[in-house]
């Protein structure tokens, strides 16, 4: 959701190409395209003003630091006012905040927000992950204007396990207090308020949530905005403040198309800190806010921490353990494959998963559409059933034509079952060679060297150090190009497009000498 910023930092970035140093007069270009980036996504416009002021004074500023003492070669004016960019998005997002306050008898979390923000599903994600830290959750039904929201409780509850309170007819201030005294009654220590959505200019409805606050005395007052709204979601967030004085704030949507704007601005203008952020309807999908994180893929650079938190609650250490194992040995199966499907699925969509991953999360925009395709993997994964037990067990039984009745069973063609076969094939055999050489110590120092190489080269797109591997380009790791894997059909390059892209090379080589001068 992000993109719109990624591609002005870029291009901010690229202005200052070929520069030996930082100057108010060729900082003015690159500052531009930050200020008509922050504009596009919907950032308010005095935080606008202030980012961009504070980018050129900690730019201009670490120049004149730099006076006096010998800086990197390395270190480029470009790095200078990218990390000057890091440090004030870092700041203006920041501090973390994200601990709730569970001290007392029971806690109390109050749910508040505008209609359709997501609160009933941000609800469920707490009392999940709650649960997931010990604590006994009771989820209160106090939207009784809209029944299909206590029918959504009342089925999130199931889910997990957790009693939804819920008196059909009583005045939600009643209905709150009385939810506190059961908690406490049958021993659950916290209590998470689903409040009615509201427009910030209902005042009876505003008035509402006011008394169930005075009434319950909640340890924690969560405004739940969706980051869809863009700048409607910073003024409301300043009205609910002035009349609730929230202590903190849940970003949902940011898997749509949302611009992004929001989550830069609402706590510049509330002074509040962004507690979690919501991705997706399930109800794992709740993540503790890291501005660093946030930051880093604003940029280019990838969350290599958020990616690991992904892997640590949705892959089995064991399991995973077992898998690499099979794979070093050559004996990966079409099983272990969908196995691995599946985790990503969980873990979020394509783009969001390789937007973590340094080194790709700057090139997304020159990666095809079909490959960020989230249905590609369910694609792969409907090849894989339609296979028997034997033929998902010991893929080298498959021939042509066990194709032909795999590619029936699936509706698929013929060609694409053939080049996900041969792929995987493919995939495994150079892994299992990869686990050969672990045990020769010369060659696995060769393999180093060359990977060290390939790596400083800018090789490929996997993770890093494993760009130039045949079949670790593009996707995962050792999956480039499979149908579903991120990597697409290899296209060979026309003469005429060989001449354009020649042509354009020379283009951009012109512009950076006009820079220079």
């Amino acid at each position: 959701m992000f993109d719109v910023l990624s591609r002005g930092f870029k291009d901010a970035r690229l202005k200052l190409q070929g520069k030996t140093r930082l100057t108010e007069e060729n900082l003015a270009p690159a500052l531009r395209e930050v200020r008509a980036s922050l504009i596009q996504a919907d950032v308010e416009l005095t935080v606008v003003k202030a980012f961009v002021a504070r980018v050129k004074e900690r730019s201009l500023g670490d120049v004149v630091k730099l006076k006096g003492r010998k800086a990197s070669p390395n270190v480029s004016p470009q790095d200078h006012f990218i990390k000057s960019c890091y440090d004030e998005l870092v700041e203006l997002m920041g501090p973390v905040q994200t601990d709730l306050n569970l001290e007392g008898d029971p806690s109390i979390i109050m749910m508040v927000g505008l209609q359709g923000s997501g609160k009933t599903t941000t609800a469920g994600k707490l009392a999940k992950m709650l649960v997931a830290q010990g604590k006994k959750p009771l989820l209160v039904a106090a939207d009784i204007y809209r029944p299909a929201a206590i029918d959504q409780l009342m089925v999130i509850g199931r889910r997990l396990g957790v009693p939804v309170f819920s008196i059909k007819g009583m005045n939600p201030v009643q209905l709150s207090k009385m939810a506190v005294v059961q908690a406490r009654n049958v021993g659950r220590d916290v209590v998470i308020i689903d409040t009615a959505g509201r427009l910030a200019l209902d005042d009876k409805l505003m008035q509402e949530v006011v008394d169930i606050k005075s009434t319950v005395n909640p340890d924690n007052v969560l405004f739940v905005v969706d980051a869809m709204i863009g700048q409607d979601a910073v003024r409301t967030a300043a009205e609910f403040d002035r009349r609730l004085d929230f202590t903190g704030f849940v970003l949902t949507k940011l898997d749509g198309d949302a611009r992004g704007g929001a989550a830069l601005s609402i706590k510049e203008v509330t002074g509040k800190p962004v507690k979690f952020l919501g991705e997706g309807e399930e109800l794992d999908k709740l993540e503790a806010f890291r501005p660093e994180g946030l930051a880093q893929r604003i940029l280019g650079f990838g969350d290599v921490v958020g990616l690991m938190q992904d892997f640590e609650k949705h892959v089995d250490e064991k399991t995973a353990q077992k898998s690499t194992e099979k794979m070093l040995k050559g004996e990966f199966s079409y099983d272990d494959f969908i196995s691995q499907l599946q985790t990503v699925r969980k873990m979020g969509s394509i783009r969001d998963i390789m937007g973590k991953i340094p080194g790709l999360s700057g090139m997304l925009d020159q990666i095809p559409a079909e490959a960020l395709d989230d249905k590609e993997l369910d694609k792969a994964m409907a090849v894989i059933r339609s296979m028997t037990n034997q033929e998902r067990n010991f893929p080298d039984v498959i021939n042509e034509s066990r194709m032909i009745r795999i590619a029936k069973g699936c509706g698929r063609e013929l060609h694409d079952i053939r080049e996900l076969h041969e792929r995987f094939l493919q995939a495994r055999q150079m892994m299992g060679q990869l686990g050969g050489l672990m045990g020769n110590p010369a060659q696995m120092m060769q393999m180093q060297k060359m990977m060290k190489q390939m790596q400083g080269g800018g090789g490929g797109g996997g993770f890093p150090g494993m760009g130039g591997m045949p079949g670790m380009g593009g996707g995962f790791p050792g999956m480039d190009g499979m149908p579903g894997m991120g990597g697409g059909e290899r296209k060979s390059i026309s003469a005429a497009e060989k001449i354009a892209k020649r042509k354009k090379a020379k283009d951009k080589k012109k512009a950076r000498k006009r820079n220079r001068k």
